[in-house]
């Protein structure tokens, strides 16, 4: 499918919407005579994001005005090695006239299947050993990750979403109602993954089952919480991870307080100023880590919890990113939580 480039009076939800339906999972924008103004990627978007933009933010507020490009007509030979020295997929061509021509991505080079994939996680891990006493009586005799959101179990659906971003290996942390788990999953052969699973003979916590791992990855994992229900784009968050250089990124949601008051700014007893119902936003944990090899020797093997690995990665200086989600992205926490994402799907699934 061919880009349509977007006008620069488009929003970030358009941008969005770009990246999401096309393979080259990068959007152009162009002004009304075709010339190229410039590329936006998900990286992008979400770094607009982290600086106080949202997705109805002008898509020249995100985008890179000062892209790689190459003229209408280069070699394949060419295009790779522009790309490669820019370290760079995708490269916009331009015609003679200065007009934006199309999107090459360096997949498109190899028509012969020769070229290698992009590079993703090693691995998924699940953590779904919880008890998910918020959710009882439907929790007493169903661990919560196996509970239905329109007709397939949620932890079924979290595998099938790695699966389907090219992830196929994959790890179960279980310990309430384990074999509940794995009598439905098994091995995982049916949904085309290979599932294994780190059985804990005590809570472990949202990290600790990491130090059950049988193997060192050979490179990062993403971790992720057996009860959220998400459509976050896993390849996205490995891509920024990488970028970040991090050892750990968490990925967050969007929290906003609206205070309906009047607050006032002030100096001591002295007013600076009033501002009307202002709004406070906040980053939020959403239970979803790319974790690099290296630290995971740094969990014990005891009750021990994600936000702890956090605490000791940054006391020892290394790099914590945040990555955040415009994705959907629900918790399932209550029976309300429950009803809410099973309405959501069902949209989804039409």
């Amino acid at each position: 499918m061919e880009e349509v480039p977007l006008a620069p009076a488009a929003i970030l939800r358009d941008a969005v919407r770009a990246i999401e339906s096309s393979r080259r999972r990068t959007a152009v924008v162009v002004d009304q005579d075709g010339h190229l103004l410039g590329t936006i990627t998900d990286g992008d978007i979400r770094r607009l994001l982290l600086s106080g933009g949202n997705l109805e933010s002008n898509v020249t507020k995100a985008m890179n005005t000062n892209p790689i490009i190459a003229p209408e007509g280069s070699s394949q030979g060419a295009l790779q090695k522009k790309m490669n020295s820019a370290n760079i997929l995708c490269i916009p061509l331009i015609n003679s006239k200065g007009l934006y021509v199309s999107l090459i991505h360096a997949s498109d080079l190899f028509q012969d299947g020769g070229h290698k994939s992009e590079s993703n996680f090693f691995a998924g891990v699940i953590m779904a050993g919880g008890l998910g006493s918020r959710l009882a009586p439907l929790t007493n005799n169903l661990p919560k990750p196996m509970v239905d959101i329109a007709g397939v179990p949620l932890l079924e659906r979290l595998l099938i979403q790695l699966r389907d971003m090219g992830i196929t290996k994959a790890f179960v942390a279980v310990n309430h109602l384990a074999h509940v788990i794995e009598d439905h999953i098994e091995d995982g052969s049916r949904l085309g993954m290979d599932v294994r699973y780190l059985r804990e003979e005590e809570r472990l916590g949202t990290a600790g089952a990491l130090s059950l791992l049988p193997e060192k990855p050979d490179g990062p994992i993403v971790v992720m919480n057996g009860d959220i229900l998400t459509t976050s784009d896993f390849n996205a968050l490995y891509s920024f991870h990488l970028d970040q250089n991090a050892a750990i990124t968490a990925a967050a949601i969007d929290y906003r307080i609206d205070i309906p008051y009047g607050v006032f700014v002030a100096d001591g007893a002295v007013v600076k100023g009033l501002v009307e119902k202002p709004s406070q936003k906040f980053l939020c944990n959403a239970g979803i880590y790319a974790v690099s090899p290296e630290i995971l020797e740094m969990i014990p093997q005891s009750f021990y919890n994600m936000t702890d690995l956090i605490d000791a990665c940054l006391n020892s200086d290394r790099n914590v990113a945040v990555f955040p989600l415009h994705e959907y992205w629900s918790d399932i926490g209550t029976p309300g939580d429950l009803e809410k994402a099973r309405t959501a799907f069902k949209e989804f699934n039409k």
